[in-house]
């Protein structure tokens, strides 16, 4: 089949695309006209709140909806943007503006302090220590007395406005900040910053491994989340006049944030806009029927209440469900996934598809060397086990190596060590004559290694196609706000997917493949880095025949086309089949290398395999 066949490119702009930019239009149009007809200033208050929540909820959709970090703590930017300006404003006498612009400025310092702080965190530990950060801004805001004033806070200067037209520069300001916010959401989602992080909130440790920067990511997208809330904290400092650290560093708004952005629909562009336009009407109303002096506390009970019952009875948002039940209504019938057969017509030849995923852009040096990969002395211990004992071995370059050995012998440490997702205790990696062990995970995939996992490793949610632009052949800040999926990517996605013969499967979602086929697009996925070094962990395992002589004869056409892959593997007769140099593990160590003919006989392996004079011909156990 001619790659020109393929499905064809799915960013192409549709009707409802079109549709909802028009319907977007008009509703900043409706904002931007309505205190021109109408002068209610309770309705200009409450719109003000919900353009103030919607960039809040906007801003940390980038981090807990494209990559997957729930904060608690979001609402920290707006105090340091409003203790910013009123410290600016009130102790040191600048003009507003200047206020203002300072407050970008101390959010994305106080953002970088935070992702730096926060590198190793994940999970619910990340979501403890942004309520901690959250409650230690309070406390320094009640302690710097020299600076914020404490407990009695600062009063901001009234600006010098007709009484009619009292909340317009707040209103126009939060309009044109919301609008900016929006814009700026949008481009990070379609951007390659955004495919980079829908695949890190996927699986953080596999977009590393295809040569994503994780932790440079995270930071600019805690920033770029910062800012806008911080210039809002600007303008709310101004709005009410008065910043006192209580109200500014406060959990119940981020509670408002969160349900917002859960209400919506998480991951989605308008759904935080429509959440926002829920919750605080909804907030509103609960001021006015809990106030006095536990106001507070009920309205966060309320809101913790509403936060559960969007978790359980809506936990996709309503958005997403809305786009669901849309979608399947417009759902015809079509082969069940299941049902889908490997279709051999549908691959390009494997020399074509290679030379179409070749490329010189990633400015690699290569040495001369006939060894690509020299691993010496490698130990790896874990408390009292230790995995690796003085490991050494090389690869040929241009062979297929084998690593095989029993279960517990060290192979998959190994593998993890040379691909850098560990670090060895001793020892030395090099690859192409320059030693990579102590490099980051992306960068061995910039230098030239490429790797499948055992328990296949794509990104669910994304497309195949999606997956297999993905991955990063060198890290360039210009190429942050180019297209996710730019001409050349979609082609180079187009020849590795046919090179396994998945052209069909392009606009599938990965998690609904069979495990055999998520198998083939996960080597698709490392063939598009067009590494030196390809490793396969037990690529034949829990695929049917079909697959595994297709599998075989990728590998195969690899070497002939001069890549150089090491595998592990328990399929003996696979591995054997295929495999130039055999290398063995046992306890850590290397106990045998040679051709596959000579590791058959070879006793020192049989006895490490079975105990005793029985050849090796199944699997490992």
């Amino acid at each position: 089949m001619s790659i020109a066949t393929a499905t064809p490119p799915t960013n192409a702009t549709p009707r409802r695309h079109w549709i909802a930019i028009a319907g977007a239009a008009l509703v900043i149009v409706l904002l931007a006209i309505g205190p021109l007809t109408w002068s209610d200033l309770y309705i200009q208050n409450v719109l003000i709140l919900i353009m103030l929540l919607a960039i809040m909820a906007s801003t940390w959709n980038v981090m807990g909806g494209f990559t997957g970090y729930i904060s608690l703590g979001h609402s920290a930017f707006l105090g340091v943007g409003a203790y910013t300006t009123a410290v600016l404003v009130v102790q040191l006498g600048m003009p507003w503006w200047a206020g203002i612009a300072a407050s970008a400025v101390t959010s994305a310092l106080l953002a970088g302090c935070f992702a730096l702080a926060t590198r190793r965190a994940r999970g619910h530990a990340y979501i403890i220590v942004t309520f901690a950060a959250l409650e230690l801004l309070k406390v320094l805001a009640m302690n710097l007395t020299a600076i914020t004033n404490g407990n009695h806070g600062l009063v901001m200067p009234f600006l010098r406005v007709d009484p009619e037209y009292q909340l317009w520069p707040y209103y126009f300001g939060t309009l044109a900040l919301l609008v900016l916010t929006v814009a700026l959401v949008i481009v990070i989602r379609r951007s390659k910053f955004g495919a980079g992080l829908l695949s890190i909130r996927e699986d953080e440790d596999k977009a590393a491994s295809v040569g994503i920067p994780t932790s440079r990511y995270k930071l600019i997208a805690l920033v770029l989340s910062g800012v806008p809330v911080g210039l809002a904290g600007g303008i709310y400092a101004y709005y009410i006049g008065f910043v006192e650290p209580r109200g500014m560093f406060l959990i119940a708004v981020s509670m408002q944030i969160v349900l917002a952005v859960l209400l919506g629909g998480r991951g989605t562009i308008v759904g935080p806009l429509l959440g926002a336009a829920i919750v605080e009407p909804l907030s509103q109303l609960t001021n006015s029927l809990v106030g006095g002096a536990d106001g507070g506390a009920w309205k966060l009970v309320i809101f913790g209440a509403i936060l559960l019952a969007v978790i359980l009875l809506l936990p996709r948002g309503i958005i997403p469900t809305i786009g669901g039940l849309l979608g399947r209504l417009r759902q015809r019938t079509d082969d069940a996934l299941t049902g889908r057969r490997f279709d051999d017509e549908e691959t390009l030849p494997i020399g074509e598809a290679l030379r179409r995923l070749a490329t010189s852009d990633h400015g690699r040096t290569h040495d001369r060397s006939p060894d690509i990969l020299v691993v010496a002395g490698l130990s790896k211990r874990y408390g009292g086990v230790t995995a690796l004992d003085g490991c050494s071995f090389a690869v040929p370059r241009g062979s297929i190596t084998a690593l095989i050995g029993p279960n517990g012998s060290g192979k998959t440490t190994a593998f993890n060590v040379i691909d850098g997702s560990q670090r060895a205790d001793d020892g030395t990696v090099r690859l192409n004559g320059e030693r990579i062990d102590g490099l980051s995970r992306w960068e061995h995939a910039y230098r030239g290694v490429g790797r499948t996992f055992q328990s296949t490793r794509l990104f669910p949610a994304l497309t195949v196609r999606e997956n297999l632009v993905a991955p990063l052949r060198e890290f360039r800040w210009s190429r942050l706000a180019s297209p996710a999926m730019s001409g050349v990517e979609r082609e180079r996605a187009e020849a590795a997917i046919a090179l396994v013969g998945l052209t069909r499967y392009l606009d599938v979602r990965a998690g609904d493949l069979s495990y055999g086929q998520q198998k083939l697009v996960e080597l698709a996925q490392v063939l598009v880095l067009d590494p030196d070094l390809v490793l396969l962990d037990e690529p034949a395992s829990g695929i049917n025949p079909a697959l595994i002589d297709r599998m075989t004869e990728i590998i195969l056409a690899l070497r002939d086309a001069g890549k150089t892959v090491l595998i592990v593997e328990h399929n003996m007769p696979f591995v054997l089949g295929c495999a130039d140099v055999v290398h063995v593990l046992a306890a850590g160590r290397l106990i045998a290398s040679g051709s596959p003919d000579d590791i058959r006989s070879n006793p020192v392996v049989l006895d490490a395999y079975l105990g005793d004079s029985e050849p090796v011909t199944g699997g490992a156990k």
